[in-house]
């Protein structure tokens, strides 16, 4: 039979994502944020499922057998899917063992992500949710200073377990973000971790406190994005997908 062939999906740009093996939230979000013509391709990268920074550190070593992992294709952008994992191993040390495999592509991770995201929301003083363990909020909160981020409230689950964390609900995010983004000392809330569920309740939290907010995925995909050249306006996702 005859036949013809054209861009596939990817037709805009196709993006890939390294995911924890853990991770049971990223692409069910990235897929509710990514516009038409955008082509996601994702990974699997072992990881373990009790979040610490030995464990987390012993990631690195995975990263580039899931890179090798992607297809075929060529990336415009691919983002390492773990937020206390690119603190720990360090944002430039995962972007250079992207590379090594797709020397191609741009590569972002959540940490870096939402440095971009409050620079574009003209965000210094930020709330911070995590479910993360003291000594990761502690890392957390000092690399954001040191990228000139305020970080004056800070709220934790301090769960350990990234199975549980995938399985906070949505309701319990959202008045977490609340309590937090209502303080007058903040201009925004950043909600850290790819687990958390955070992308379809972004826009209305906003409308609560008045405030913008994004989150890892919520960060990570729009930072993709413009990353990959797709400057497409997604109010319906919040504040963060209104700006460049």
């Amino acid at each position: 039979m005859a036949y013809k062939t054209d861009a596939g999906i990817g037709s805009r740009a196709n993006i890939g994502l390294l995911v924890l093996q853990t991770d049971l939230t990223i692409e069910d979000e990235f897929r509710h944020i990514l516009p038409e013509g955008v082509a996601l391709y994702g990974a699997r990268l072992e990881s373990p499922a009790e979040i610490t920074p030995e464990k987390l550190k012993l990631m690195e070593t995975h990263i580039p057998v899931a890179t090798g992992l992607l297809p075929a294709v060529d990336f415009a952008s691919i983002g390492f899917g773990c937020t206390s994992g690119a603190l720990v191993i360090g944002e430039g040390n995962v972007a250079a063992r992207v590379t090594s495999v797709r020397p191609e592509a741009r590569v972002t991770d959540p940490v870096t992500a939402a440095v971009a995201a409050m620079a574009a929301l003209k965000a210094g003083r930020i709330a911070l949710l995590t479910p993360y363990l003291p000594e990761i909020n502690a890392s957390l909160r000092e690399q954001f200073h040191q990228r000139g981020l305020n970080v004056p409230v800070m709220g934790s689950f301090n769960q350990p377990d990234d199975y549980t964390v995938a399985r906070i609900t949505p309701e319990a995010i959202e008045a977490a973000m609340i309590e937090l983004g209502r303080s007058d000392q903040v201009d925004a809330v950043f909600v850290s971790c790819t687990s958390l569920r955070v992308a379809r309740i972004a826009a209305r939290v906003e409308t609560v406190i008045g405030k913008p907010v994004t989150s890892s995925n919520h960060a990570l995909a729009w930072h993709m994005l413009r990353l990959a050249g797709i400057a497409d306006k997604l109010p319906q996702h919040g504040r963060l997908f209104e700006t460049l």
